[in-house]
């Protein structure tokens, strides 16, 4: 019985159970490495960190001065945009006023490098564009929009395909052909070409016969958007004619900008009179003599302003009519029969621009029949003339 219960505690069950405790524990696999293991730098390869990083430098420097080069080349194709302004004023040696085409002024450094012989007062000058800085000086070349005003080729037009205007014809060739051609007569008479006449037609006539640089320009053209370019392309309008003399500037529609003036709290009216103000500057600042003549044509005549036809409402009296009378006729060849206190005494209203209308329209007549002297009939027509043009309400000048 002993024996028994002694072989039941050997049975096989208690020995598997023992090596199950005898197993080890899991334990996770080593990681695999894929090719040659990396050897860790020892003192030695740390110090052969600064060699290396030149080395490279070095060889990554042909391919650094190669992107340099392209980006310059780059940028020189492209190019770097620039404004454009006008000088206003100049300051001292370092810094201008200068405006640009919105409007408004800049106070502004002026770069070393900058021709200052080239600066003055309205030149075209190039600003950089973040700093305003003048970095040059644009060529004083003629505005794009006067440029195609002027005619390559001259007219064909000529006096004979003009038909029914004989006598408009004899008083334009009195007025701007024969002192483009020769100018001699009028100083030997002593008397002043007119500067301008208001007509309808005959301008390219003129210019063929004269051989003259010819510039049509309509009046609405003038008026532009930006405060300050009207004015400036009449001042670069007349240039270019002065440049290009003899020439001949035709506006036509004139009553565009020399409307008579009036009070107007609109910024495009004042801007309007403003351009006619130029206008009427760069006429009266013309000189007699000179190669340019101007022919206006409008068909609203009544409506131009009084400054622009040359009318002058102060009435001098006797002493001063008498004076004005000297001035005219100081330089031309009188008659012995011209009594000039003839015409001071008399009653008729004349201002200082009548007067002067009567002896260049006196001279005129002279011119006319061949002759240097001027004699008591050519004045007394010349007022009657002039008289009848005031009366009815003709401004001076010529006219259709």
């Amino acid at each position: 019985m002993g024996n028994a219960q002694s072989g039941f505690s050997g049975q096989p069950g208690d020995k598997d159970r023992k090596k199950d405790k005898e197993k080890k524990k899991w334990q996770p696999p080593l990681p695999t490495t894929i090719g040659q293991r990396k050897k860790r730098k020892g003192p030695d390869g740390v110090a052969k960190l600064p060699q290396e990083f030149v080395q490279n430098q070095q060889r990554l420097k042909p391919q650094e001065e190669k992107t340099q080069e392209e980006r310059a080349r780059v940028d020189e194709l492209r190019g770097s945009p620039m404004t454009v302004g006008t000088l206003e004023e100049v300051i001292d040696d370092n810094h201008v006023i200068v405006s640009a085409t919105s409007g408004p002024e800049y106070y502004v450094s002026l770069l070393s490098f900058v021709d200052k012989d080239q600066l003055e007062p309205g030149c075209s000058v190039l600003m950089h564009q973040k700093s305003m800085a003048i970095v040059g000086v644009l060529q004083d070349d003629a505005d794009p929009m006067v440029s195609v005003m002027k005619l390559e080729k001259a007219p064909t037009e000529s006096y004979a395909d003009v038909g029914g205007l004989e006598q408009q014809i004899q008083e334009i060739k009195e007025a701007v052909e024969l002192p483009l051609t020769h100018p001699e007569l009028y100083e030997e008479m002593g008397i002043k070409p007119p500067k301008g006449v208001i007509l309808r037609c005959l301008p390219k006539a003129v210019a063929n016969q004269t051989s003259a640089t010819f510039l049509r320009v309509v009046g609405s053209e003038l008026i532009q958007k930006y405060l300050g370019d009207g004015p400036k392309l009449v001042r670069e309008l007349f240039r270019v004619a002065e440049e290009n003399s003899p020439s001949i500037v035709f506006i036509d529609e004139i009553d565009a900008v020399g409307t008579k003036r009036y009070d107007s709290n609109s910024g495009g009216e004042k801007e309007i009179q403003r351009t006619m103000l130029e206008l009427l500057n760069q006429l009266d600042g013309f000189d007699s003599s000179s190669d340019v003549k101007v022919i206006m044509a409008t068909n609203q005549i009544e409506s131009l302003d009084p400054a622009l036809n040359s009318s002058w409402p102060y009435r001098p009296k006797d002493r001063t009519k008498r004076h004005i009378f000297g001035i005219h006729t100081s330089r031309m060849t009188l008659s012995e029969d011209v009594d000039l206190e003839e015409f001071v005494m008399s009653k008729d209203d004349l201002s200082g621009a009548d007067i002067k209308a009567i002896c260049t329209e006196a001279g005129l007549l002279a011119l006319r029949e061949r002759r240097m002297k001027v004699c008591n009939d050519d004045f007394k027509k010349a007022r009657e003339k002039v008289l009848y043009r005031k009366s009815e309400g003709t401004p001076e000048g010529l006219y259709l």
